[in-house]
């Protein structure tokens, strides 16, 4: 049950403090003045470790902000945006009517005193889940359609949007193990972009002839679309794991290994399964 203090709701959203789960839930209302990119969020659970920090300030017009500070390396999201959102579409934030200053700063320190002490080293693994839904998914860029099936993106070039360079090379295909990460650049900035990043490849600098990159432009690769896109391909990138992970020990030993591993998210529950039977029938 939420104590007084352990909800607010502000601006276009609510936040609830879980001091069961120690995690914060932040709906997202639908309606005109939402931004388009917390509709396609809906709802999200942050647990506190994937938090750094936390504050309230005074804001514009009769108003306080309340800011949660994502941990490095916690939040596909807002690893892939890189810093280039807009203050009003961060997710992170939330603005509230004057009057209700002192039920935010209940609710600040509600979570202060549950939040990890001491520096906020970057997190090993995405603590936040994507905001995406499972693959298959799609984009739909200016110059070509991207389709993430799970385990390969592929390019499939317009015949309208790209350059010649592009469509005479044909569509692209890259499977995740031959990925090292992605880029995504802002659509509310120039060069709006989406470049994926094969392993030993060295693509052309201009991301209308890169074969790698998908160019964004007008109603192409809007933010509430490409951002999530790319947080699922961060998310899938940071969850494959080569089996040469497991270490060498003895059965026990391997087996506690494996669950280790599982639970940090460095194994897929197909990998684990495979290995811990495997473990178990003694090969």
């Amino acid at each position: 049950m939420c104590r007084m203090g352990d909800v607010l709701a502000g601006n276009h959203a609510v936040w609830e403090f879980d001091r069961t789960t120690d995690s914060m839930l932040i709906r997202f209302a639908r309606g005109m003045r939402t931004p388009r990119l917390w509709h396609a969020l809906g709802a999200r659970r942050i647990p506190l470790e994937a938090l750094s920090g936390m504050s309230l300030t005074v804001g514009r017009r009769d108003t306080v902000v309340l800011r949660a500070s994502a941990r490095p390396g916690a939040d596909p999201l807002m690893e892939a945006a890189a810093g280039q959102l807009k203050e009003a579409w961060d997710p992170y934030r939330l603005v509230l009517p004057a009057d209700r200053a002192a039920r935010a700063a209940a609710f600040v320190d509600a979570v202060r005193e549950r939040l990890p002490h001491g520096p906020a080293e970057p997190a090993g693994r995405f603590l936040v889940a994507a905001p995406a839904p499972r693959p298959p998914l799609t984009l739909k860029a200016y110059d070509a359609r991207l389709v993430f099936d799970g385990s390969a993106v592929t390019l499939r070039w317009s015949r309208t949007g790209a350059t010649s360079a592009k469509w005479k090379a044909g569509d692209q295909r890259y499977p995740l193990a031959e990925l090292t990460g992605v880029e995504w650049h802002s659509p509310d900035r120039p060069g709006a972009h989406l470049r994926l990043l094969p392993r030993g490849h060295t693509g052309d600098p201009r991301p209308d002839h890169d074969l790698a990159c998908a160019v964004f432009g007008v109603g192409c690769g809007a933010v509430h679309e490409s951002l999530p896109f790319a947080a699922a391909l961060l998310t899938a990138l940071r969850d494959r794991a080569p089996v040469a992970a497991v270490p060498r020990a003895r059965s026990g030993d391997r087996l506690q290994q494996l669950g280790e591993l599982h639970g940090a998210g460095l194994l897929t529950d197909a990998e684990y399964a495979a290995l811990r039977d495997r473990f178990t029938a003694g090969a």
